[in-house]
């Protein structure tokens, strides 16, 4: 029996969860890209300059400001719902989040090592890592993972082959 209800569950939350690594880990990366050349900007890059002398709480502070300043768009989302603009709604959500992410990934690695001198930040910034990496593990270990990697992989192959082959002429 109990191998019946790994398997159920297994089917029901493999597809779910992989979905949710595969788009946290892209969005992520591009994110970072983009919010890497946007640093790059004098004025931004002064910013974070002067973020990273923050003396540790301030630091706490500058990481979450910015889901304070993102309300704004949340509440707009939801009064085009109010509204019946469900279309506008679901952009401002994510359009919010996309920008929330982006921020706060770029915050987190700048002021990560301020941050990590808060012994109580530490030990959640350490357990929380332990168990999101433990559920990647998890789902990449599945054989439905597995087989969904090497077909992504078999796809990017063949469209740089195609990609390759159009250039060529």
């Amino acid at each position: 029996m109990k191998q019946h209800l790994k398997r159920a569950l297994e089917i029901a939350i493999v597809p779910f969860a992989a979905a949710i690594v595969f788009f946290e880990q892209t969005l992520i990366r591009y994110l970072n890209r983009v919010m890497a050349a946007v640093a790059a900007w004098p004025p931004i890059a002064r910013l974070e300059a002067w973020l990273v002398r923050l003396p540790p709480y301030w630091a706490l502070l500058a990481f979450v400001a910015p889901s304070i300043l993102i309300l704004p768009i949340k509440l707009a989302a939801l009064w085009f719902g109010m509204h019946g603009q469900y279309s506008m709604a679901l952009a401002s959500v994510i359009v919010g989040k996309l920008l929330a992410t982006a921020i706060l990934a770029r915050l987190y690695r700048i002021l990560r090592p301020t941050l990590m001198t808060i012994p109580w930040f530490a030990r959640g910034d350490t357990w929380f890592f332990y168990w999101r990496d433990r559920a990647y593990a998890f789902v990449r270990a599945m054989p439905a993972w597995q087989k969904a990697v090497a077909l992504v992989r078999a796809m990017r192959a063949r469209m740089t082959e195609l990609v390759s082959a159009l250039f060529a002429r």
